[in-house]
């Protein structure tokens, strides 16, 4: 038997908790994943696991040779990544994963300019508005936003951002500005539902929390759509600052109700420890940090209340 395959099979059973989720994570037919660790117990001769109706459970024997074959297997991937040189020149394939409007509007153009610079580097996208779980979907770094779970994972800051209130000139112009959250039952809303109900809104000033109700005249099911709606001046919307910041830079929306804002989010690349840096990781890290820096910085005349600065 492929005593290397045995032992990435293994340890995907134990990580993804099922022979399913083994197969699918291996690509593989789920009778192949379960013939294969039969096959490696028969040649330990001990049970790996303990078999239950909803997972795949390891022995003690398994925990201790699982934890061998990582070893095992993390010293001949980066040994053939040595011998590569993925770890003196950038080059293979970097797999990035983020939000799916942040990765569009702010990471994809710094990509194109990195992906020119280093042509020997391929880039994989992964545009979700999911938090991924790096090992078992493979991705090499993530930009994430909000404060981040105790975890082993490396973080490095890159900004923040702001949640936004706002509409069009024009259409504050016809229909007046509200001054608190109670006003906006008298307008028109644009929702992103995962963001705000399109039934109700919450806001917060001080311990003060704020729930009311609103008319929600266009519910988007992407923050693009609603930033749009906006700017066409169909109602009042809540977006994030990456969307928007420009638009009220500009004059062409205004902020509004910005004391009953939520503190900033930070926004950090993440990415997993290892021993050595792939070349292309430290290149892109070092390529993308300042750029996005300088993408999230909130430009100097959008005034932003003393809670959200």
């Amino acid at each position: 038997m492929d005593r290397f395959e045995g032992m990435s099979i293994v340890v995907a059973v134990a990580e993804a908790g099922s022979l399913t989720a083994a197969a699918r994570r291996q690509n593989m037919p789920l009778a192949t994943v379960s013939r294969k660790v039969s096959e490696l117990e028969a040649h330990l001769r001990t049970k790996l696991f303990n078999r239950t109706t909803r997972a795949f459970v390891p022995t003690d024997a398994g925990l201790s040779y699982i934890a061998a074959a990582k070893r095992i297997l993390a010293d001949v991937s980066e040994a053939e990544r040595t011998v590569s040189g993925e770890y003196t020149t950038p080059r293979g394939e970097l797999s990035v994963s983020t939000l799916v409007a942040l990765g569009r509007l702010c990471l994809q153009p710094i990509l194109s300019d990195f992906l020119k610079t280093f042509p020997e580097v391929d880039v994989h996208l992964n545009l979700q508005d999911r938090t991924v779980n790096l090992l078992e979907d493979h991705i090499d770094v993530a930009l994430r936003v909000g404060h981040l779970a105790d975890s082993s994972l490396i973080a490095v800051r890159v900004g923040e951002i702001h949640r936004v209130v706002c509409a069009s000139a024009a259409y504050l112009e016809a229909r007046g500005t509200p001054q608190s959250p109670d006003d906006l039952l008298a307008h028109d809303c644009i929702s992103y539902p995962p963001m705000q109900s399109p039934s109700t809104w919450r806001f917060k000033r001080g311990q003060t929390d704020y729930v009311v109700p609103v008319r929600s005249r266009f519910v988007a099911s992407n923050l693009e759509s609603a930033s749009d709606a906006v700017r066409a001046g169909l109602g009042i919307t809540e977006g994030f600052s990456y969307l928007l910041d420009r638009s009220i830079k500009s004059k062409e929306l205004v902020p509004l109700l910005q004391d009953f804002q939520p503190p900033p989010q930070p926004v950090n690349f993440v990415y997993s420890p290892n021993r050595f840096m792939p070349a292309k990781l430290r290149a892109f890290l070092d390529f993308a940090v300042p750029r996005l820096r300088e993408r999230l910085a909130v430009p100097k005349d959008v005034v932003r209340s003393p809670r959200a600065s």
